[in-house]
Formats: structure tokens, sequence, C-alpha cells
């Protein structure tokens, strides 16, 4: 990922919250990729680039966004359910819709795969497998807006508040240890 000069510092793994809000960004600008290409191209010959673009953010989906939500759904939300708090109360029935929305959006996200596996391997897709590809990107994009914005503005900051120095300590080392990192190099920046 390039450098911007100015531009906050990537999180790490002793900030997990702070890196579930990095890795919003990501699925945000992966997304609009995805979006762009298919509602510019609709189903037509791709260039180089945006071959390479479109099977990047694919991928990204594939690889890294499953454990984005296995982080929340796994390692964060236990731990906020366990917390015996009015303002943890009021945040538990707005977790059960985040955890919906995984599942929709998991569903979704098949079929972008498939979709969008077919258009790279044959250079176009069909006007109605195109049509549903642009629909099932832009229902993922509101889908995402809405949840994204919960998360970062209300369980996230809730979540900062309220966990303890162990339980971050614990969803930190429980993130690494998704992506092969050992407890030693926890620091190190998640990609």
């Amino acid at each position: 990922m390039p450098v911007v000069i100015g531009s906050k510092r990537e999180s790490d793994f002793t900030d997990p919250i702070g890196m579930l809000s990095d890795c919003h960004r990501r699925i945000e600008r992966f997304l609009r990729v995805l979006l762009t290409i298919a509602t510019e191209q609709q189903g037509g010959p791709l260039s180089g680039e945006q071959k390479a673009a479109f099977d990047a953010a694919l991928n990204y989906f594939r690889n890294a966004a499953p454990q984005h939500t296995a982080d929340e759904e796994e390692s964060l939300f236990p731990r906020l359910r366990r917390i015996e708090s009015a303002e943890m109360q009021s945040t538990l029935e707005q977790i059960d819709a985040l955890e919906h929305d995984h599942e929709r959006a998991d569903a979704s996200h098949q079929e972008v795969e498939r979709l969008g596996r077919e258009w790279l391997k044959r250079g176009q897709l069909p006007g109605e497998d195109a049509k549903r590809l642009a629909s099932l990107l832009a229902e993922l994009s509101e889908l995402y807006e809405h949840h994204i914005a919960l998360e970062d503005r209300e369980i996230f900051p809730c979540a900062n508040r309220l966990l303890s120095p162990e339980d971050r300590t614990a969803v930190g080392a429980e993130m690494a240890g998704r992506r092969g990192i050992t407890a030693s190099r926890t620091a190190v920046r998640r990609s």
C-alpha cells in the first residue's frame, strides 16, 4: 500500500479496534473499484489495468474480508456481550443486526466472486449477468455504508471505552493469530 505523506498511520495489533476501522477503509476502496469497473464496463472487455484492479479487489473480499468478519464475530462482539453496563445493553441489538449484515454480505460476495471470476476468465460477461453483478455491488455498497458507519461511529467507540486493556490485548492477539502472526510480532501492521 502506498505511503501518503500526512496520512494517518495504520493501526497495528496493539490497537485492534483501530485495525478494524482501518480495514473498513480497505473494504470501501475495494468495493468502489468493483462497482466502478462493473458499472463502466457493463460486462464488456476489460483493459489490463482494469483486470488487475478487479482481480485484486475480488481477492481482497475472498481472503481478507472473512478474517475481518471473524475478528468482529469471534473476538470483539463476544467480549462486548459480556460487559454489563447500560451503554452496552443498548448496543447489543445493533450487534445482532451487524451479524445479520455479515450473513447478507457473505451471500452477495459469493455471487460477486462467481460472476467476477467468469468475467475475468471469459473476457466478457453476458448482459443479464453484468446487470446482476452491478446490482449486487450496488446493494453491497449500500449495506456497507450503513454497516461501517454504525461500527465506526457507535460500536468501536463503545468498545474503546468499555473493553479492558486485557480484552483489547486478547482481541489483538486473536486477530494476529488468524493471520498467522505470532504474539511476539503483534505490533506488525496488518496488510
